[in-house]
């Protein structure tokens, strides 16, 4: 697996394509508790199913990528997209990119199109957050407890380094109380690309009104595929509709 330097931090990262692999390339940005390996077959059918290339890495803390080195700020989210996002796509020399971001993820994606003024072709968004609302908190706390005391920590330790590290850098922060504030809705209206909003009727760390706050407020068309049947990871409990929304998607924008 290749490594990319950034902030002087070693990243795990891979390019999934079928040449010739049309543009833009397409960025993927796993959830709080994601990492490259997480992803699975996911990246190989995006790329499948649209043509483009897809780029996948973990971030710091993450995956094989390099260990936390002291809790993560409330503003993590914020750091990554405008500090750490924009230094790793330059290092590997990705302009006007798609970005595909889940739950954290998609958070990310938001801040950096809002927040750069860097060019974004489109935003894939599964899961989204822009705001805390209880729901999210309440299922924090339970993964928590579920971490110490099922097979949790086991099974999220084959895709960890630093299986702790990962876990409750991811955990704390949320349940901090100065986290309950944390909303990114400042920066919806600065996006003017396409986005394409999933959202599971069945997620337990968020509600419809997440995506429906995106539809209000960002500037740029918005799509939105509510999902029944569907938790808080929609390429997995819905992989067909995920990818076909996410081909149609694709198709439609321009290089």
């Amino acid at each position: 697996m290749p490594f990319v330097t950034v902030n002087a931090q070693r990243l795990e990262y891979e390019w999934f394509c079928l040449p010739p692999a049309a543009c833009p390339p397409i960025v993927l940005l796993h959830e709080g508790l994601g990492s490259l390996a997480m992803w699975k077959d996911f990246p190989h059918q995006v790329a499948q199913a649209t043509g483009h290339r897809v780029l996948g890495y973990s971030r710091l803390g993450y995956g094989r990528s390099d260990p936390l080195r002291g809790p993560r700020p409330v503003r993590y989210m914020h750091d990554e997209a405008l500090h750490t996002l924009p230094c790793l796509l330059d290092a590997l020399q990705i302009e006007r990119p798609v970005l595909l971001g889940h739950s954290d993820g998609g958070s990310i994606a938001l801040i950096y199109a809002g927040g750069t003024g860097r060019p974004v072709a489109g935003l894939i968004l599964m899961a989204p957050h822009v705001m805390v609302e209880d729901i999210s908190v309440a299922s924090i706390a339970a993964a928590r407890t579920a971490y110490q005391t099922t097979d949790l920590r086991d099974r999220l330790a084959r895709y960890h380094a630093d299986v702790d590290g990962a876990f409750w850098g991811w955990n704390e922060v949320w349940l901090r109380p100065e986290f309950r504030t944390w909303n990114i809705e400042a920066y919806l209206p600065a996006i003017t690309c396409p986005v394409l909003a999933i959202q599971g009727e069945d997620d337990p760390y968020g509600t419809m009104a997440q995506i429906e706050r995106i539809a209000q407020q960002v500037r740029g068309p918005v799509e939105l595929l509510r999902l029944p049947g569907c938790g808080h990871s929609p390429h997995r409990d819905q992989p067909q509709a995920v990818l076909a929304a996410i081909a149609r998607f694709m198709a439609r924008l321009a290089c």
